[in-house]
């Protein structure tokens, strides 16, 4: 046994079917981009994927797979922020190099730590030095060893120690499964050794340790749902804002704004527990499974120091119970799930049913690493633009209407529960609690922001999802990715209120078309679809012959003419609009994992 679970796994020749790799818990899998059975897999544990940044690299060889492990703090105490991990799998070949892949693919120099390793094929008197090799055979692998050496890459196996067992008893152990650590990454391998047993293949697993920094557990976060309502709302009685600035500057209103948040946010995080989610929770635990698991190895560990017949036949009670639970609460947490369902969850449930899809990394040209990657989907997304001006007075507009607590309850009905929150992790039903105890709060610290046409540079801070296109040819474009942005709740409720304040001033000032369906309260896709068919219908009856074109406008939010030059719209909200839409700090998250 390992005296610590591993965090990459490369496998060569994986069993697949229909060219898709088995799923293993707490790991998530890498394969070679499609068509063909994948010759390797890279398997990165959930635990290293939550604290660096993984991404693959594909090569032109379905026998070639990469893996980019990144970190900002830079990786070993070192400042080396990227680690690569290339697995291959080379097979014979009738003409040179004699190997499926040649050297010079995967043996390249890298300035930053990088460790080959896989199934060569190959024989070399430095890894197997009691081989007898014919002149051919050495030819052959010299070339790769030469390779490897003249970058130069070093040899981690321990000469002599055999990684193949036939098994028949005519061949005798070699040494196939080899690996190579490059300088930046030589000094930083503690060990390479073979300590586990055969997994029913003829190749034994290599185990290589490396100086890797302690993987810190995610930071505690609060329990939402366990919130203490009845102590909050006694706090809330008691609390009062800071007055806002009386001539505010755009630096004066962001720290009164930070200041009243923290404070607000600190009192509703002080009230919920703390919660510490695990990659290995699982939804149908209980604690009746704890027990059982703690009997069986309890029975386990009595057999291994006594091993006699009734300790054997009490091991095999215990497991066949304890497994035969897991079976019935999986069956029955299913049961409740489909049972409960409701028109939202059954998309779940399908997804759940028809297994996992492919996890895909944007492959995009140019971009090595994954900091390469978010610049370029940025880049792709969110086109830099010249700053305008900047704000050096806010102005509070005379015929402001200030902001009632009924805007504010309207705006938190159209908001989900379920809405993922953004960087500051409060839901939306955490705000419905503190606006239902106390109705004036939210419109005292949001009221001074729309009175002034301010957005502060706190509620501009996102979290932007990066999730693929399913059904694309390739994912070599950053137009083959959609990204899902993550504000927080204070500033979708904000986006609400102006919203709804614009709407209603653009259907006064008739800046709308009268046929206009979207973003518009009582009007739907159903009153576009009757529409049209209204319009088809009268034209059927006059005999003509009808066409209907639709048109996909591309970029066209991104490029429309500024609506503050119409005169007819309220001046503080054009303003709040136009400073809510520059200088946005985007965090790119990249999801592997849909469930």
């Amino acid at each position: 046994m390992l005296p610590h679970p591993p965090l990459l796994v490369a496998i060569q020749d994986p069993p697949s079917r229909r060219s898709v790799l088995p799923t293993f818990p707490g790991f998530m899998s890498f394969p070679p981009p499609p068509p063909g059975r994948p010759r390797v897999a890279l398997y990165v544990s959930r635990t290293l994927n939550q604290h660096l940044s993984c991404s693959t690299v594909f090569h032109e060889s379905s026998d070639m797979l990469s893996v980019d492990v990144f970190s900002p703090e830079g990786l070993f105490g070192s400042p080396h922020r990227s680690l690569r991990v290339t697995s291959v799998y080379l097979l014979r070949t009738n003409s040179p190099p004699y190997l499926s892949i040649s050297p010079e693919r995967f043996f390249s120099f890298l300035s930053y730590p990088h460790l080959v390793l896989g199934d060569f094929n190959l024989h070399y008197p430095l890894a197997d030095p009691c081989r007898s090799l014919s002149e051919r055979e050495f030819n052959i692998s010299r070339r790769y060893f030469d390779a490897a050496f003249e970058v130069p890459y070093h040899l981690l196996n321990t000469p002599g120690v055999y990684t193949r067992f036939p098994f028949d008893a005519i061949s005798r152990p070699s040494v196939l499964d080899l690996a190579f650590a490059n300088t930046a990454l030589s000094s930083f391998v503690s060990s390479w050794d073979t300590p586990l047993p055969s997994t029913r293949s003829d190749h034994v697993p290599c185990v290589i340790t490396l100086k890797l920094p302690a993987v810190m557990l995610p930071p505690p976060t609060p329990h939402w749902a366990l919130l203490d309502l009845d102590a909050v709302g006694r706090a809330l009685d008691a609390f009062t804002t800071l007055p806002c600035p009386a001539r505010p500057t755009p630096n004066s209103m962001s720290w009164w704004f930070d200041i009243s948040s923290t404070r607000l946010t600190s009192l509703l995080t002080s009230h919920a527990p703390s919660k510490r989610p695990c990659p290995r929770a699982k939804p149908w635990w209980s604690p009746r499974l704890s027990s059982l698991r703690r009997e069986y190895h309890r029975f386990a560990r009595v057999s291994r120091l006594n091993p006699s017949p009734l300790n054997w036949s009490n091991v095999k009670s215990s497991r066949r119970t304890y497994f035969k639970a897991i079976a019935l609460a999986k069956k029955a947490h299913w049961s409740d799930f489909l049972s409960s369902a409701i028109p939202h969850s059954v998309w779940t449930a399908k997804r759940f049913a028809l297994g996992r899809p492919p996890q895909r990394f944007p492959d995009l040209p140019g971009a090595s690493n994954p900091a390469e990657v978010a610049e370029t989907l940025l880049d792709h997304f969110f086109p830099s633009k010249p700053p305008p001006p900047p704000l050096l007075r806010l102005t509070r507009y005379e015929d402001y209407t200030p902001l009632t607590s009924e805007e504010i309850s309207r705006a938190l009905s159209k908001s989900s529960n379920t809405s993922a929150p953004g960087p500051d992790h409060i839901p939306y039903s955490v705000w419905k609690s503190v606006h239902q105890i106390k109705p004036s709060l939210l419109p005292l610290l949001l009221d001074p922001l729309l009175a002034h046409g301010f957005h502060p540079p706190s509620l501009k801070k996102a979290l932007g999802v990066v999730l693929d296109k399913p059904g694309k040819p390739s994912y070599d474009s950053p137009s083959s990715f959609r990204v899902i942005v993550l504000l927080r709740t204070r500033s979708k409720i904000l986006e609400r209120v102006v919203a709804s304040r614009l709407s209603a001033q653009a259907t006064i000032c008739s800046l709308i078309h009268p046929l206009q369906c979207g973003s518009l309260p009582g009007r739907s896709t159903a009153d576009a679809a009757l529409v049209l068919q209204h319009n088809v219908e009268c034209f059927y009856h006059l005999r003509y012959k009808v066409s209907t074109l639709f048109l996909n406008v591309k970029g066209g939010f991104d490029n429309v003419e500024s609506p503050c030059n119409n005169p007819t719209l309220v001046w503080f909200l054009m303003r709040q609009v136009t400073n809510y839409l520059r200088g946005f700090c985007w965090t790119i998250l990249i999801v592997l994992d849909y469930y």
